[in-house]
């Protein structure tokens, strides 16, 4: 896990720049920083990299790297966790290593198979650049889902890429139009990270699951897209349901064993929910019983929001400690902590519960725990949200299903688990723009041009089509933007068992039935692993996550703190983003509806407010 800055141009002089940039990033590769400029085809490639050392700790695993011929050189962020089974392959071929780290072993992988065949053969997390000498040619590349970031600004005759937008900012030294489009999206709908633009004109991301090329012979810097990963969504059926679970059982326990390659310690963060409680009990029956495993959690003293109870039952049936974190903040704390997050995420934060995210990253930190495992992705391959349900139903109705779409919702109804957690006020972003007619639009001129983008289940949409659409930019690219940042602002590394592509490609494609079943959500994984897991916690009912008080604060604690913030001098307002009197309107009307009723959701006002946070915070670089 590490950082990547470069520049491609005509013009020599950019040492100067790659310095002062690497300095943004930091945080990323705290252990060494360097720097090399090439020159190819009268194109000057100014790379550097700052590295977290996770995997041969030694200076041999030091960036930018070269193959002992010269011909290739790469700059890496990322974990290829299979490289252990490609390096024997390899070396098979006749190839020698004089490293442990797996980035010469992906260098040498690109070298030997070519970039197309080679990141099919990945199994990880990653955004490289790989400048090929000998034929002229820079490749980019990420992963399949994007878990790791890569950012990229063209400006005539000159490219820079790094691993965060801030970074850009600071090597181009302008200021940027705002994007109407990707803005409109985070306020009308909770939406960050839903296409390959950012909320800065002209400054992109490389597309999940695709890989980019220059011609570097060529007088032009064109960039050239391919696509090498596209998640399966045509619905296949097993040939046992017995041999399905073990099969599942089996990759997800091997997608856990990948990842706990490492040569610094690692840890897991433990919710207790099924997803995380599932990695904590894989990581237990794999590493063995004497071996470390470290358990990071949140708690509150709040009882509403503290999972204290499901946490100690995993943690006494593994008979292992748990590092607690208190994620209780004051009001104050919380939106303090707004404005400091707000330049570590290059966007808008999406809620107060990053804020506890960051806590528990700095808590992994003082305890020395460099690699953290997360469930991130289970809820999307699982069907684990309460909107799969409704998805579902719709799904049965239109296509006449109507004995199947009662009896599912009876089961439902008598486990007592989705429908009584049922909310209009987030479920309403799903619901066609007819039944929701009468809410008051708070969107100011610059946001008007802009539709929608579609987050229900379009006629055309299978279920399957529906999961595989959060996976590719509805929900998990939001998801790992926020912790992938939050992580390594402590130069921590996340990973990601659930977003393995072996499972992704095993479980999406699966019939409904084997995801929400009898009343339950995650029914296969569930019956999967309750051998493994506590009984309590494997069918567990309720849904919970690092959620808090926010909606309260901001409806009393917070209420002067917020009305500050939509001051009629805000940016908001003077860069015509947001209509202040429909904003008040509706945030007085938030005030006064009930806990938990209401027409109005927690995020419509959340997200101008972490709007107005990040406009000030970036004013700088803004025209």
């Amino acid at each position: 896990m590490c950082g990547i800055i470069g520049i491609v141009t005509r013009d020599p002089n950019i040492h100067g720049t790659l310095q002062h940039a690497e300095q943004v990033q930091r945080h990323r590769g705290p252990d060494s920083q360097a720097r090399a400029v090439y020159s190819v085809g009268g194109w000057q490639i100014g790379f550097a990299h700052q590295r977290l050392a996770i995997l041969d700790l030694s200076d041999a695993g030091h960036q930018p790297m070269q193959l002992p011929t010269g011909e290739d050189t790469i700059i890496y962020n990322g974990e290829v966790y299979n490289y252990t089974e490609l390096r024997r392959e390899l070396q098979t071929a006749g190839y020698h290593f004089h490293s442990d780290t797996d980035t010469e072993v992906v260098l040498t992988a690109l070298r030997h198979w070519g970039i197309a065949k080679a990141l099919q053969r990945f199994n990880g997390m990653w955004a490289f650049a790989w400048l090929d000498h000998k034929r002229g040619r820079l490749y980019f590349a990420r992963d399949r889902v994007g878990i790791k970031p890569f950012y990229y600004f063209q400006s005539g005759d000159t490219l820079y890429f790094a691993s965060e937008i801030k970074t850009i900012l600071t090597m181009v030294q302008g200021k940027f139009g705002l994007n109407h489009k990707v803005i409109r999206d985070y306020v009308a709908q909770a939406l960050l990270d839903a296409s390959d633009e950012t909320m800065f004109q002209g400054i992109l991301h490389l597309t999940a699951g695709h890989y980019a090329y220059i011609d570097l012979t060529q007088p032009a810097l064109d960039i050239e897209f391919r696509r090498y990963w596209e998640l399966p969504v045509d619905e296949i059926e097993p040939a046992s349901e017995e041999a399905l679970l073990e099969h599942c059982r089996e990759l997800f326990f091997d997608a856990v064993k990948l990842r706990l390659r490492s040569d610094v310690p690692v840890g897991v963060l433990l919710s207790g929910g099924v997803d995380s409680s599932a990695i904590a009990c894989a990581m237990h029956s794999i590493l063995g019983r004497h071996a470390d495993l470290n358990l990071l959690s949140a708690v509150s003293q709040d009882g509403r929001f503290d999972e204290s109870p499901f946490i100690q039952q995993v943690a006494r049936a593994l008979r292992r400690d748990v590092y607690q974190v208190s994620i209780d903040l004051s009001p104050q704390q919380a939106i303090e902590a707004l404005e400091t997050l707000s330049w570590i995420n290059d966007e808008p934060i999406g809620g107060f519960s990053s804020v506890a995210h960051y806590r528990l990253m700095a808590a992994a930190k003082d305890l020395g725990i460099t690699v953290v495992l997360s469930g991130q992705g289970a809820d999307e391959l699982l069907c684990g949200y309460k909107k799969y349900v409704g998805f579902y139903l719709q799904y049965l109705l239109r296509r006449h299903c109507y004995a199947e779409a009662i009896g599912m919702l009876h089961s439902f109804w008598k486990r007592k688990t989705i429908l009584s957690q049922f909310s209009f006020q987030e479920a309403k972003r799903y619901l066609p723009s007819l039944l929701t007619r009468s809410d008051i639009d708070i969107r100011g001129p610059a946001l008007m041009p802009y539709r929608p983008v579609a987050m229900g289940l379009d006629h055309t949409m299978t279920l399957q089509h529906r999961q595989a659409a959060d996976i590719y930019h509805l929900s998990v690219p939001g998801l790992v933007h926020y912790e992938d940042r939050l992580s390594m602002a402590w130069s921590r590394e996340i990973r990601l068992p659930f977003l393995d592509y072996r499972l992704m490609e095993l479980l999406c494609p699966l019939a409904p039935q084997y995801k929400l079943h009898d009343g339950w959500t995650k029914f296969l994984f569930r019956k999967a692993m309750q051998r493994d897991m506590p009984k309590t916690v494997v069918w567990r009912k309720d849904k919970r996550g690092f959620i808090n008080p926010g909606g309260e604060w901001l409806k009393h604690d917070l209420r002067p703190k917020v009305l500050d913030y939509f001051d009629k001098g805000s940016l908001i307002f003077n860069f015509g983003l947001i209509n202040r009197q429909n904003l008040l309107k509706q945030y007085k009307m938030y005030c006064n509806q009930p806990e938990g009723k209401g027409n109005i959701w927690y995020q419509e006002i959340f997200s101008p407010l972490a709007l107005e946070i990040w406009l000030r915070r970036f004013d700088n670089y803004l025209s």
